[in-house]
């Protein structure tokens, strides 16, 4: 496979009809070849390996060169939905919010870390990671073990219900397990960037407003916590007004 920096300028906007992000154009940049007739995962479990070696856009644009991957955000994660409180536990299903933070950033395999600062509309990000998740159901996946396989249906609701909340191609966004996860991906990275500040000397204000966009209550006690308990390292006035208006673009509002 390609390097990874060297290709990341996929993960860009473009006003170019021809430079129109497509699947097989990233396939391509990243030097991955399809076999053509796919008959079991394995093709999909080599893909995967990219977000061991994929390192999180943000990090990196704040000068930290040697940061967590894409998996070793996921993965911590997983690991927090086991020990969520017992008034979420009551509100949800764990076993679908464990599924859903294992896959739901699985398309930035092909698509890249896109972040708040990369200029790409939340629109066309959702258009370029549901198509990714597409070709790996229906193309990678809809064959395997002779196309008897259902956990590939699987894996597009769970990442269609974190994304949209659209369960079985009803929207509902109203979804606790989609609340909880979201949520867990905000706290995951306040987490890091709490580290970061005090492994690095750096001041990381900017991601902070990301504590904004918490709903749940249970949620909000663990991030004001995380808040709390960091090491403030420089004086900044806190996150820019762009940097706030690039985050209600990316989060919503």
């Amino acid at each position: 496979m390609a390097d990874h920096q060297a290709v990341d300028s996929l993960s860009r906007t473009s006003s170019s009809t021809d430079d129109v992000w497509t699947v097989d154009k990233a396939l391509v940049a990243h030097g991955i070849e399809i076999p053509e007739n796919v008959t079991s995962p394995i093709t999909f479990f080599h893909i995967l390996e990219r977000l061991k070696t994929t390192k999180r856009q943000g990090w990196l644009r704040h000068g930290i060169n040697a940061g967590e991957s894409i998996a070793d955000h996921m993965h911590r994660m997983g690991i927090m939905v086991l020990f969520a409180p017992p008034s979420v536990r009551a509100a949800v299903n764990l076993d679908k919010c464990l599924k859903m933070a294992l896959l739901h950033d699985v398309a930035e395999t092909i698509v890249g870390d896109i972040t708040p600062s990369d200029g790409v509309p939340r629109d066309e990000k959702s258009r370029r990671e549901a198509i990714t998740v597409d070709f790996f159901v229906d193309r990678l996946l809809g064959s395997a073990h002779g196309g008897d396989d259902a956990s590939a249906a699987e894996m597009r609701a769970v990442w269609n219900e974190f994304e949209s909340g659209t369960i079985d191609g009803v929207p509902d966004s109203a979804s606790p397990e989609r609340a909880f996860v979201q949520d867990l991906d905000k706290i995951e990275m306040l987490l890091q960037m709490s580290e970061y500040e005090r492994r690095h000397g750096v001041n990381l204000d900017e991601f902070t407003y990301s504590a904004t966009k918490i709903r749940m209550p249970e949620m909000r006690a663990w991030a004001d916590e995380i808040l709390a308990g960091r090491v403030k390292q420089t004086t900044a006035a806190g996150p820019t007004v762009a940097s706030r208006e690039q985050q209600d673009e990316y989060y919503g509002k």
